[in-house]
């Protein structure tokens, strides 16, 4: 499995706060409308059928039921899913999601493809993501659209990412991330391609957790967003 316990234990460990919109992961909420708009301005979201992948809590899948597509979830951890399906029926969306405890690369194994597959803030956390981006492009149907989201490995990062959110401002618990897994663009343009996907943009965005807003920038120097498409 394409998957490491430690990681897997940092997110069972906060699974019950995944939906405090000011407790440790807040960034993801604050994030949230940029990653949707990023995905809404590219693809079709509305009747679509789209895997969230690495989904956690499901901030990002409900988001996409709120915008007409029929989301399945999938997460290796099952304490942030539990929570997940609890916060779906408060919301009264759990008749327009589903979630599993899988990871791509099993999820991959079953015929089922998807219009829209969306990896966000995972890929830095798992042992091979070229492994994981290869599964991401067997769940993608021919025309499919396939959203990342990930940090790069350059010393501003390590400083903003690392240094300034977790151990300066206290935004992410410490330990959150680690530089050495880090993904540059151009890698993780390398492992599209070798998937089979046609890469089609990269977008950087920067966030201020003082205003608590993002916004999309040229440079994807610390964040940035990536798009590609199955032929």
């Amino acid at each position: 499995m394409n998957v490491d316990p430690a990681e897997i234990q940092k997110f069972e460990s906060l699974a019950q706060k995944w939906w405090d919109k000011d407790g440790e992961f807040r960034p993801l909420h604050d994030i949230n409308d940029i990653r949707v708009r990023f995905i809404a301005d590219r693809a079709t979201i509305g009747g679509a059928e789209v895997l969230d992948v690495g989904c956690g809590g499901g901030i990002l899948t409900e988001s996409l039921a709120s915008h007409g597509a029929v989301p399945t979830g999938i997460d290796p951890a099952l304490g942030p899913l539990t929570v997940a399906k609890l916060h779906a029926v408060e919301m009264g969306l759990q008749h327009r999601l589903s979630y599993y405890q899988s990871t791509a690369e099993e999820y991959s194994q079953e015929t089922k493809q998807f219009d829209i597959v969306t990896a966000m803030e995972i890929l830095e956390h798992v042992p091979d993501f070229s492994e994981t981006m290869r599964a991401l492009a067997d769940l993608t149907k021919s025309g499919g659209d396939v959203f990342l989201s990930t940090i790069n490995r350059k010393p501003v990062a390590y400083l903003f990412a690392i240094l300034g959110a977790e151990y300066v401002l206290n935004v992410l618990p410490r330990g959150t991330h680690e530089y050495r897994k880090f993904i540059k663009p151009s890698e993780l343009s390398q492992a599209a391609r070798e998937a089979g996907l046609i890469v089609r943009q990269v977008k950087g965005y920067s966030y201020n957790p003082f205003s608590r807003s993002a916004s999309l920038v040229s440079n994807p120097n610390v964040n940035y967003l990536f798009h590609a498409q199955k032929p």
